[in-house]
C-alpha cells in the first residue's frame, strides 16, 4: 500500500475531474452493474447509518489529512466510511507495476492459495490499516480473505480483505475493485473522494481468497444475515 499525500492528491485533481466528466464510452470503461446479487446498497447504507465506534481513535484518509474516520461495529460486522485510493501492489501486470504506480510493491499482506501475492488488477480486495493502538483488525475478527461489501452510490461490490496499509490511514481498495465500481483505477491519479462505505463481516473467510465468485456467494449470504439482524 502506498501513502498518498495531500499535495499529490491536489495535483491529480484536474485529472480526476476530467475523467469524471467523460462518458463511459469516452473513458473506455463500461458502466458496471448496479450491484452483485440481490442486496440493495440503500438497505446496507441504512443499516450503517449510525456508528458505535470501536476504534480507540480515528484514521486519516490521506497522509496529512485530519484524523476523522472511526471504525464502527454493528451486528457481526465492522465498517467505515471513507474515500477510495488505489492499491496496485502484488503481482506485476501491465496495469500494476513500477512504471504505472509510484508506490508499487511486489507483494501483498495476504497471498493466493498457490502462495503468490494477490493480483490487484483482477481481484477486488480492500486494504485494512496495519495493527496499531488505534485499532487491531485481528482482534475485531477480521482476517485476510474476509468478506467486504463495498458500497459506492447505488452499487454493491463484494471483495476480500487483501492487504494491509499504514497504521494511521484508511480508505483503499484494489485496482479491480475501483474498476468494477466505475472509479478511475489509475494508481497515480485515480480513486475517489468521500462517499465509499466498507462493511467487513467478522469471522468470515473466502476460500480460495482469489475466487471472486466465492466472495460474491458468501458476501451475499452474510449481507442478508446482516440486514436481518437486530
Amino acid at each position: 500500500m502506498r501513502i498518498r499525500t495531500l499535495t499529490l492528491t491536489a495535483a491529480s485533481g484536474a485529472a480526476l475531474l476530467a475523467t469524471a466528466q467523460l462518458p463511459a464510452s469516452a473513458s473506455g470503461r463500461p458502466q458496471p452493474p448496479p450491484l452483485e446479487g440481490s442486496v440493495r446498497a440503500a438497505d446496507l447504507l441504512a443499516k450503517v447509518s449510525s456508528c458505535a465506534q470501536i476504534s480507540k481513535g480515528k484514521f486519516r484518509t490521506d497522509q496529512g489529512a485530519p484524523a476523522a474516520v472511526p471504525v464502527c461495529g454493528k451486528h457481526g460486522a465492522v465498517f467505515w466510511k471513507a474515500d477510495m485510493d488505489i492499491d496496485c501492489d502484488g503481482q506485476r501486470t501491465d496495469s500494476c507495476n513500477e512504471n504505472t504506480d509510484p508506490w508499487f510493491q511486489p507483494d501483498t499482506a495476504f497471498h493466493q492459495s498457490d502462495g503468490k501475492p494477490l493480483r490487484s488488477d483482477t481481484l477486488p480486495y480492500v486494504v485494512v490499516p496495519a495493527v496499531s493502538g488505534t485499532w487491531d483488525y485481528k482482534a475485531a475478527g477480521i482476517q485476510g480473505g474476509g468478506v467486504v461489501a463495498v458500497i459506492h452510490g447505488d452499487q454493491v461490490l463484494y471483495a476480500v480483505v487483501g492487504d494491509t496499509g499504514p497504521k494511521a490511514v484508511i480508505g483503499e481498495a484494489s485496482y479491480a475493485a475501483a474498476e468494477a465500481l466505475g472509479i478511475n483505477p489509475d494508481p497515480a491519479t485515480g480513486g475517489t473522494g468521500p462517499g465509499v462505505t466498507y462493511i467487513l463481516f467478522r469471522n468470515s473467510k473466502v476460500s480460495p481468497i482469489e475466487s471472486h465468485d466465492a466472495a460474491v456467494s458468501l458476501g451475499e449470504r452474510l449481507a442478508k444475515e446482516f440486514l436481518q439482524s437486530n
